[in-house]
């Protein structure tokens, strides 16, 4: 096979640049076949799926296999050679020619058969069934179409099948039916009932036959193609119903589809449900402006009822276009394979269906390698030309020559998936045109990882020129993909020339973390005051590292450090953290505060300590430390809080101390707060301090009306009022009466109300008891007397017995109960009276 040139391409299509794909792909039949055109014409071919048979001007018939090689020669005439035909099998042959001979004969057997007509032949059709004995049939077509059969004897007997309607132009066989064309139009003839069945008339009457002959091509067993001039008919052969037989064949003719093409039909294929049409075309020459031969057209077209819709067409560049006319052209095709060959005089072209391959050759030359590699990634069992890793490369460099570098990287991962090699080539082309950063991302990280150098290369180019790309790196890539001295070193040489870039002092510190050194990673932290210096000191366990940097940790975050600190006393024990913290008492307050709250007694010894700590930096929670601290010193606590005039906790501290007097006196001189005075008497009720407050507020107008507001449930009114002096202005007197009268009567409210409750539960709860003692009690052997132990029962059921059951369920016999002192009747258990259970149950006798 030859391959496409410049100079005659087979492929070309009317517009160069088009960009939509072509449906079909050519290659000139070449070896043999050029010989043959060298020295001689194509006048017929035909098509077996295992070779093919050429036809010429010169008589010859050569047989080729697929690739145009020449296997076997016939010299079947001096003159053309009209027609050839093969059956099914491929055995058998028929050869007709312009001087009217006729041959038949096997093609692996002696089986021959010799005609000699007076008329050109021009065409010959064995039955597609000819290898088969009683299938021994062809028909020839000259002015006559005449059936030829074997019978008797190996005789041929000839009849004539149609004639009287000008020279038989085409003839197609297919199954039981033969189709011809005649000048008149094609006929179809049911071989079955010996019937024909359809007359299709030729549209066109001006064009002359024989320039212009029809192109007959049976899709299917029922469905035959015509083409004549510009008309293309679909027929379709159908049964016809019982009731419409008559006197009519038992089968008709519909035309399916109909329409008209913008050339004149040379050949005819059906490909699929589409339909392949080679066009003859004539054009006017700009530079002569007179009509000449223009490049046939192939085109492929979807026919629709009335219409047809063109799905791609493309201009053959045959050679020898210019001087050939339309009988010149023939088209044929092999079933199941979709090969056309295009036949002229001097050309024989193979069109074939574009197969995946083909489809990603014509994505590569249009440089959409996107859409070449996800077509090879789908068809990538199917493809033999291409592999996805090459299509893949050439991606990537054509994205890199148009500057996509990022989407070139990105590519990267996909295409080179865990090939070590082409990644660090990739690498280093990127190096070259300065590009490292953009595939730094996408580099792997694991299976597979690179060389240690490809890493390090990455991170010095980030080191030289951007730093916080460099501190990313460091961060995402895990921490033996590269030689971390190496690294460590280039950075403490950065830092030298900028010692205070906190990028590459932090950057320095996850590099010692890497590497383990975990003491000159938490000393950079704490120098940048770092929020990651908790969580690498838990993630590392480096608190004996962080005994000294404890004043550190506090000063960055002290809620953070305190946590730390108390979440592991066991580690850095209480006192070593307030030894530490000495100097900063601020900090020491904030560290005994948090301890105190999680635990009052753990830091007990530092509770003196804490009273002038809250008192200094925390005074809204000395007096709640007060209240909860059971270790404090209350006199050290007095003698800070007076000196301080801290009159609420010293309050607290004096009626803690027992000198309520004192706590109340302090209240209503320094604080002048009835209500608080009140609550403070409420707490300590104690009728002495009712009195003191009575004595120290009868003077003080505002002061009377709180007591008459508020006393009214702990102290009698009548002694507040009978003190008032007469006279006296007191606010809201009115009120405060009203509310002490209102405050009374909702005491007797309530005390009824309580009554009522009292009586109504005592009432239930004694006839809940009478039920309850007035159930019987089983008595039977298991029972025991409590006093002698021994079965409550006797052994003889006949001889009587007394036997004293309690409520409380303890019996007795009777002459086991000791004799009672009093005079009353009633007994009680002595098990259940000397356990103090209140009231024994009442006696239940029993006798026999």
């Amino acid at each position: 096979q030859e391959t496409r040139s410049n100079e005659e391409s087979t492929d070309e299509s009317e517009e160069d640049e088009s960009e939509e794909e072509p449906k079909l792909k050519y290659e000139r039949l070449s070896n043999g076949v050029t010989e043959i055109l060298q020295k001689d014409a194509a006048s017929c071919m035909t098509v077996h799926e295992k070779f093919l048979a050429l036809g010429t001007h010169y008589g010859k018939v050569y047989l080729l296999d697929v690739q145009g090689n020449i296997t076997q020669k016939f010299d079947v005439s001096p003159v053309k050679i009209n027609q050839i035909s093969l059956d099914e099998s491929g055995e058998h042959m028929g050869v007709c020619s312009e001087d009217g001979k006729v041959q038949v004969f096997g093609l692996y057997s002696a089986e021959e058969f010799h005609e000699t007509f007076d008329c050109p032949i021009k065409i010959v059709a064995v039955h597609p069934h000819f290898v088969r004995s009683h299938f021994k049939q062809f028909v020839t077509g000259g002015k006559k179409l005449l059936l030829y059969e074997r019978g008797w004897m190996n005789r041929w007997k000839p009849s004539v099948l149609h004639e009287g309607e000008g020279n038989i132009r085409n003839v197609k066989w297919r199954g039981h039916l033969i189709a011809w064309a005649n000048n008149m139009g094609v006929k179809i003839l049911d071989m079955i009932s010996k019937q024909r069945i359809t007359n299709v008339p030729r549209d066109d009457i001006s064009l002359r036959p024989d320039m212009y002959p029809c192109s007959l091509c049976w899709k299917d067993n029922l469905t035959l193609i015509i083409g004549w001039g510009n008309s293309v008919k679909i027929c379709s052969v159908k049964e016809r119903h019982a009731s419409e037989m008559r006197d009519l064949p038992n089968r008709y003719v519909e035309i399916v589809f109909q329409f008209e093409t913008e050339f004149y039909i040379s050949g005819l294929a059906p490909l699929c449900d589409e339909l392949v049409i080679l066009s003859y075309v004539k054009e006017i020459s700009e530079k002569t402006e007179v009509e000449c031969c223009a490049r046939p057209r192939l085109d492929i077209v979807q026919p629709l009822p009335e219409s047809c819709e063109e799905i791609s067409s493309d201009a053959l560049t045959v050679r020898g276009f210019q001087e050939n006319e339309c009988r010149d052209y023939h088209l044929e095709y092999s079933e199941g394979e979709s090969l056309f060959y295009i036949i002229s005089p001097r050309d024989v072209v193979v069109a074939k269906e574009r197969d995946q391959d083909d489809h990603i050759d014509w994505l590569l030359e249009k440089k959409k390698y996107e859409e070449a590699l996800m077509a090879a990634e789908i068809s990538q069992k199917t493809i033999k030309k291409h592999k996805i890793l090459d299509i893949g490369l050439a991606y990537i460099n054509h994205l890199v020559e148009k500057g996509e570098y990022d989407l070139a990287a990105r590519k990267c991962q996909k295409i080179l998936g865990k090939n070590t090699e082409l990644w660090e080539f990739e690498v280093y082309k990127f190096k070259e045109i300065g590009q490292l950063k953009a595939i730094s991302r996408y580099l792997p990280r694991r299976d597979p990882v690179l060389k240690p150098l490809i890493y390090e290369m990455v991170l010095h180019e980030f080191l030289e020129s951007d730093y916080e790309g460099f501190a990313t790196l460091i961060k995402e890539w895990p921490g033996d993909l590269y030689n971390n001295t190496i690294i460590v070193q280039a950075v403490v040489d950065h830092l030298k020339k900028d010692p205070q870039n906190r990028t590459l002092l932090r950057t320095l510190a996850e590099l010692y973390t890497y590497d383990q050194r975990y003491g000159r990673a938490l000393e950079i932290y704490l120098t940048l005051r770092h929020k990651d210096v908790f969580q690498l000191i838990h993630k590392h366990n480096l608190f004996s590292s962080i005994r000294d940097k404890i004043v550190l940790l506090m000063d960055f975050d002290s809620e953070k450090a305190v946590d730390m600190l108390l979440d592991n006393e066991d580690k850095i024990s209480i006192d070593r953290v307030v030894e530490e913290l000495e100097n900063r008492p601020e900090l020491q307050h904030v560290y005994l505060h948090k301890l105190f709250k999680r635990d009052h007694h753990k830091g007990q010894r530092y509770h003196e300590k804490q009273i002038s700590l809250y008192a200094e930096y925390d005074r809204p929670n000395l007096l709640p430390f007060l209240r909860d601290s059971t270790h404090c010193p209350l006199e050290k606590a007095l003698e800070i809080c007076q000196q301080r005039n801290f009159v609420e906790e010293t309050v607290y501290l004096l009626s803690r101390m027992g000198n309520s007097r004192s706590a109340l006196k302090m209240i209503m001189e320094e604080l002048q707060d009835v209500d608080k005075a009140i609550e403070f008497a409420k707490e300590q009720d104690d009728g002495e301090l009712w009195e003191d407050l009575i004595l120290y507020s009868i003077d003080k107008p505002p002061f009377i009306t709180g007591l008459l507001n508020n006393i009214g449930t702990h102290v009698d009114p009548i002694l507040l009022i009978h003190r008032i002096k007469e006279g006296m202005e007191i606010p809201n007197l009115r009120d405060s009466l009203v509310k002490i009268l209102q405050d009374y009567n909702l005491q007797i409210l309530l005390r009824e109300g309580c009554k009522k409750i009292l009586v109504a539960d005592s009432l239930s709860l004694l006839k809940k008891m009478h039920r309850t003692q007035m159930k019987g009690v089983l008595v039977d052997e298991e029972n025991i007397c409590e006093s002698c132990l021994s079965p409550i029962l006797p052994s003889d059921a006949s001889k009587s017995f007394n036997v004293v059951v309690f409520h409380c369920r303890h019996m007795f016999h009777k002459e086991c109960l000791p004799v009672s002192n009093t005079v009353s009747p009633v007994q009680f258990c002595n098990i259940c009276s000397a356990k103090h259970r209140g009231p024994g149950s009442a006696i239940l006798e029993m006798k026999k």
